[in-house]
């Protein structure tokens, strides 16, 4: 970006016509650190520039009526422990909170706890593995028994126990949370790490209550009535849930936070599709939020033309990408299909794999759908910036993946199709229903059939899609197909638990009831390795170059291809005053919202 257009951007923010954190989030997608973009504010002379440029604020709780948000594809349960899509974890973060979330510019920000733990507080001990953790006192659960040590010690046991196949299992299986006095705990990791923000903290920290949970331990604990009807210290109070429809709570009148929420009500309206929901937040203002409006950005400009809201990309790392099955997803091994042991007939060949590749016109997707809301990329891991590798490149050229597939001894049959021996360039591709997702695949099954590759295209509707259900067939956790494409969510400023998805250990499985977040079964040796340099890596230089190493080991293997780094687009109605980092959940912060005057 030319220093001109920066200038320009300052006096906007000088001005009140560009939030600082919009100011940040357009530096950062430019390759600054956010920092680096606080510093650029400094040396301009607008160091104390508002966040907003709105001069009321809330000064009681109550009294702001009803909040409607609109999210296009529903939660299905409210437990945040096994939440494997980010509709659930931001439904149960509404609820339940962590010790510390993560604010715009990457910063931890105390929620349950008193204060961050750091050298000059003693909470960061000299063995470099060891945090303890000072609760907030006075706060209450739901059902107003009161927030303790107790509860924080439980979560970290009901969420590591293999039995209960958590998501969050890998962040809690190896670390000991013990109690130090009622309101104070102590995590000890099982050697020195650099990241230790990771546990109880964010989207995987959400603490439970231990008196409604530990009747639910391990193997029972999808048996739990309060997974559909939580029990938190959240802003909001459960008044009513119908799974895969709406959501309906009420203020917290004992909310731990003075002035907070400033909304009586809260209702989350789930279904339809996501130009529905621009619709109803953009055009009409019937919704105050729209969460995740994945439409054609020609669409969300003329709809944002009426005049009643806006859109708002927040840049962090979410990435939308293909995955290549590892995996045979038709046959059963062991009576599973897509066993960990099986290998995919075709996609077991590098040169078909190079091939998928070169037919995904990453750059004219981008461009001619999502606009403002893709940036193309070769990298699955692009944020914070230290961490992007600058190894990678990606390219369009049908000419080239023909000419690979024949190199290889895939041929041209009669109908057209390549195959060698008796294995067929015949795929089935699925993703959830969506418009600018489906004709993304419209897109890659024209390249494809040029080079001589059959594409099936499968839509499966978001709620099933990304519903957990263990019992579908057609969730992404199974991936019973030969490809699928949706958006991961990075929620932490750091790569870590992001990058753990690739690991052997996280491989999605029946034993694990398809629970773990390796989705495509891919992994290495090395890149264990590398993960597990980086977990104990001080050094700032070397822990980042140890993630783009991972990045490129995943990447130039070619079972994932990366398409576009996805700003998260979020849609409000002009006088919604919210509080959203790309780093952490949608929700986490939305105790602080409030409407204009």
């Amino acid at each position: 970006m030319k220093s001109t257009q920066i200038r320009n951007l300052v006096e906007q923010v000088r001005e009140g016509k560009l939030a600082r954190r919009d100011f940040i989030n357009r530096m950062v997608a430019v390759g600054l650190t956010a920092p680096m973009a606080s510093m650029t504010l400094m040396h301009y002379g607008v160091a104390n520039a508002q966040t907003t440029p709105h001069v009321y604020k809330p000064t009681k709780r109550g009294g702001g009526g009803a909040l409607k948000l609109i999210y296009w594809q529903a939660a299905v349960h409210l437990n945040p422990h096994y939440a494997g899509g980010t509709k659930d974890q931001d439904a149960s973060r509404i609820f339940y909170e962590p010790l510390a979330n993560w604010d715009s510019e990457g910063n931890l920000v105390p929620v349950l706890a008193t204060e961050i733990p750091s050298r000059t507080n003693g909470g960061l001990l000299p063995d470099n593995k060891t945090v303890i953790w000072k609760l907030k006192r006075g706060v209450k659960w739901h059902d107003g028994k009161d927030f303790t040590a107790d509860d924080v010690v439980f979560t970290a046991a009901y969420a590591g126990d293999p039995a209960a196949a958590m998501v969050t299992v890998g962040t809690y299986k190896d670390i000991k949370v013990t109690k130090v006095d009622s309101h104070t705990v102590r995590v000890e990791y099982a050697r020195a790490t650099p990241f230790w923000a990771e546990a109880l903290v964010g989207g995987v920290g959400m603490i439970l209550p231990k008196h409604v949970f530990e009747p639910f331990m391990g193997a029972k604990s999808r048996d739990n009535p309060a997974n559909l009807k939580p029990v938190g210290t959240g802003p909001y109070k459960i008044v009513d849930f119908k799974p895969g429809d709406t959501l309906r709570a009420d203020a917290n009148a004992a909310y731990h936070v003075a002035n907070q929420p400033f909304f009586d009500s809260l209702e989350v309206k789930g279904g339809g599709d996501a130009t529905s929901a621009a619709r109803a937040v953009l055009q009409t203002g019937e919704f105050d939020l729209g969460w995740n409006l994945a439409v054609e950005d020609e669409i969300l400009k003329r709809l944002e033309a009426a005049g009643k809201g806006k859109m708002t990309f927040y840049v962090g790392s979410d990435i939308e990408f293909v995955s290549l099955n590892v995996t045979d997803p038709w046959n059963e091994v062991q009576g599973e299909r897509a066993h960990a042991s099986s290998k995919h007939p075709a996609f077991t060949d590098k040169a078909v794999r190079t091939a998928m590749s070169l037919l995904i016109d990453r750059k004219g997707i981008s461009d001619s759908i999502y606009g403002r809301g893709g940036i193309t990329t070769a990298n699955f891991l692009n944020n914070p910036p230290r961490f992007r590798s600058p190894n990678t490149k990606h390219e369009y050229s049908v000419e080239k993946a023909n000419a690979t597939l024949e190199a290889a001894g895939w041929k041209r049959g009669a109908d057209g199709i390549r195959a060698k021996g008796n294995v067929k360039l015949k795929f089935v591709y699925q993703t959830s229903v969506s418009g600018p997702r489906q004709k993304c695949q419209a897109i890659i099954k024209d390249a494809c059939s040029k080079a001589g590759i059959d594409l099936e295209l499968k839509s499966v509707v978001a709620s099933v899609f990304f519903g957990g259900d263990f019992a579908n067939p057609d969730t992404y956790q199974k991936f019973w197909a030969d490809m699928q494409m949706f958006t991961t969510t990075m929620t932490q400023a750091d790569p870590q638990y992001f990058m753990e998805q690739f690991t052997s250990t996280e491989v999605s499985q029946k034993a694990n009831k398809w629970a773990s977040r390796n989705l495509v079964r891919w992994s290495s040796k090395e890149y264990d390795d590398t993960f597990r340099a980086a977990q104990a890596e001080f050094d700032p230089a070397k822990r980042a170059a140890l993630f783009i190493k991972m990045n490129d080991l995943v990447v130039n293997d070619g079972h994932v291809v990366p398409l576009f780094a996805r700003p998260r687009p979020v849609g409000t109605v002009n006088k919604l005053v919210t509080n959203i980092s790309p780093w952490d959940l949608t929700t986490a912060h939305m105790a602080s919202w409030w409407r204009d005057a």
